[in-house]
């Protein structure tokens, strides 16, 4: 029984989440193998060889996977899945384009959003935003499975001394083609990774007021900056920093909320964070159902101070 987990890769360096998947794969059991589909990726291949428990690297190489377009990768994927038991992806934009691609040509249920390797073929997996959790028996030869990143703890980058095996790289499907990308610049940690997050919500009112409330207490505590889907509906901030379950899923060491009601929408999000400190004036809100730590105050007052005292 062996394990493939499909690395999320720049074509220099290995992806945090990639990290996750791996635990997941070797809680499965059996060997664990990385497929690190790319152009010019060997840097991102050696990278993977030193992961914790990773015991192969299969390296595939050629221009069509430069940009991890979905059906390229799927079928690179589909050319080396009959050596696997276990396919996994990360749950990120990326694993979620391709994994259903490889489920259905395998015509195999895909088992999606794993939090926990009950055994080889059982797995819990959160539904209902997160109120409950289903526990998912798949009685496939070949599991196709998407990873919560936030649900396991990330392998250890350093360690491992797997050997890299080139792959022919499949060829290129025609059916799409990369155009171009816009990235958004940051010299804050990426949502996703970062320890510390500091949230506004819909109560802060304006853009304006967004940065000019949550920026300096961001900058105080060196922490990534999110928003509830209320505050980016509105405007006051971009899409990339939503936290939620149509948002991004995070769990850092620390969450600090301010002027989010929380919504089941955001609570599926953010719940699994360390710590939750919620800073809201309504002493109804939900988000103080989660929140370790909360504060009955005007954040517009509370914020500032928070800073100051900082």
């Amino acid at each position: 029984m062996t394990a493939l987990v499909i690395a999320e890769h720049d074509n220099a360096s290995i992806k945090g989440a990639t990290l996750n998947t791996v635990t997941a794969a070797l809680a499965c059991g059996g060997d664990v193998h990385v497929l690190v589909a790319g152009h010019n990726a060997a840097a991102a291949a050696a990278a993977a060889g030193k992961i914790a428990g990773v015991s192969k690297v299969i390296h595939a190489d050629g221009a069509q996977l430069a940009h991890g377009l979905a059906e390229n990768v799927a079928a690179q994927v589909l050319a080396i899945a009959g050596n696997y038991s276990h396919i996994l992806f990360p749950a990120t934009a990326s694993g979620k384009n391709v994994a259903p691609r490889v489920a259905a040509k395998l015509d195999v249920a895909q088992v999606s959003d794993i939090t926990k390797v009950v055994s080889a073929d059982t797995f819990e997996r959160p539904i209902y935003a997160g109120n409950a959790i289903a526990t998912v028996q798949s009685t496939d030869a070949k599991k196709v499975i998407t990873v919560r990143t936030t649900g396991f703890d990330a392998a250890a980058a350093t360690g491992g001394s797997a050997a890299v095996e080139t792959a022919v790289a499949a060829a290129d499907s025609g059916k799409s083609s990369f155009v171009g990308s816009e990235i958004a610049k940051n010299d804050r940690p990426e949502l996703t990774a970062a320890k510390i997050i500091v949230s506004g919500g819909r109560a802060l009112g304006s853009s304006e007021k967004f940065n000019e409330v949550m920026t300096p207490l961001a900058d105080k505590l060196g922490a990534a900056i999110g928003a509830s889907r209320a505050a980016v509906d509105a405007g006051y901030a971009p899409n990339d920093l939503q936290v939620g379950q149509t948002g991004k899923i995070v769990a850092p060491q620390l969450y600090i909320a301010a002027g989010i009601s929380g919504a089941i929408q955001h609570l599926a999000g953010m719940k699994d964070s360390k710590v939750i400190v919620a800073i809201n004036k309504d002493p109804e809100a939900p988000i103080f159902s989660v929140a370790d730590y909360g504060l009955e105050a005007d954040l517009f007052t509370a914020v500032p101070e928070l800073v100051k005292a900082l």
